[in-house]
């Protein structure tokens, strides 16, 4: 056994034994930052520590939580973003904000139904607003409903660019749950829904899409939103839970049976860079600016 091995053997028993894996899943994990080249997907992740210095430099940060899949939810802190690179493109995906469930009590799906923003899910409009407010957008690209032109119009009122007036473009509507609007899971049924979420096109809701029909829509439009930004500018997509994951998952080269797994919280903000050799690069997912609101009601969508 060589020494270095030794030395890892060593430093593995003593995290092991203190229990301090949880603690460094907590409080060490690195920003997600992925890197992604046709048939090559590899991880350029670097330190938390770099991160978080770079961030804020004063204070400890409490990480909450960190990762790509759903039950975990957002960063706690403001996570750390390089300048764009010249022969990049970025893109600020942010999802509305809490929604007021056409079925009160019931939570039922509604999907690209134009249900309203509750007040607490404009008040988490409001400040993703904020954050993108440090950043210079070329515009800003909305969803037709209105819960997504709200958080739009929020985050174009704020930027010193008054171009940045809002573009109202139809593929990026939520997915459309067609005879299920308005129905439970357990209405529509566990075992349904989950072959829906693994692409089973043979349970499609009579006028509703597949989520196979959906990532297509959401990427032709996502490309075009690409063609119109120049080289080394940035812009901001206000859509929906469906949506987002559609051109996350692209990113990450996440399989679409699998999309359903990505968590993106309500009103919170992914950051994509696109560069012109078709590399994608996730610096983060779902960070949601921690301003003190109480935990947003995100069920059935």
């Amino acid at each position: 056994m060589t020494k270095s091995t030794a030395s890892v053997y060593f430093i593995s028993y003593v995290f092991i034994a203190s229990g301090s894996l949880n603690f460094l899943a907590r409080s060490f994990a690195p920003i997600a930052n992925t890197r992604r080249k046709p048939f090559d997907c590899r991880c350029i992740t670097e330190p938390f520590q770099k991160n978080a210095i770079a961030t804020r430099s004063s204070g400890f940060l409490d990480i909450h939580s960190l990762s790509l899949t759903k039950d975990v939810e957002i960063f706690s802190f403001e996570p750390g973003l390089p300048p764009i690179e010249d022969s990049a493109k970025r893109l600020f995906l942010v999802r509305h904000g809490e929604v007021i469930n056409p079925g009160g009590d019931r939570p039922v799906y509604y999907g690209a139904l134009d249900v309203s923003l509750s007040p607490l899910g404009e008040a988490e409009a409001k400040a993703a607003a904020l954050y993108l407010q440090q950043f210079d957008l070329n515009f800003v690209v909305s969803s037709p409903l209105s819960r997504a032109v709200f958080g739009a119009e929020e985050i174009s009122g704020l930027q010193n660019n008054k171009e940045a007036t809002v573009v109202k473009m139809e593929g990026f509507r939520e997915l459309d749950r067609g005879s299920w609007c308005g129905k439970t899971i357990d209405e529509i049924g566990p075992e349904t829904m989950a072959k829906f979420d693994s692409c089973d096109e043979s349970v499609t809701p009579e006028g509703g899409e597949s989520f196979t029909t959906l990532k297509k829509r959401v990427l032709q439009e996502r490309d075009a939103v690409l063609d119109r930004l120049s080289a080394g500018k940035a812009a901001t997509i206000v859509s929906h839970l469906q949506v987002t994951r559609s051109m996350l998952s692209d990113a990450l080269d996440f399989p679409t049976k699998d999309m359903a797994s990505l968590g993106v919280a309500t009103a919170s903000v992914t950051c994509i860079d696109y560069d012109a050799d078709g590399t994608q690069t996730v610096h983060f997912q779902s960070f949601k600016p921690d301003v003190g609101l109480a935990k947003s009601k995100d069920g059935a969508n």
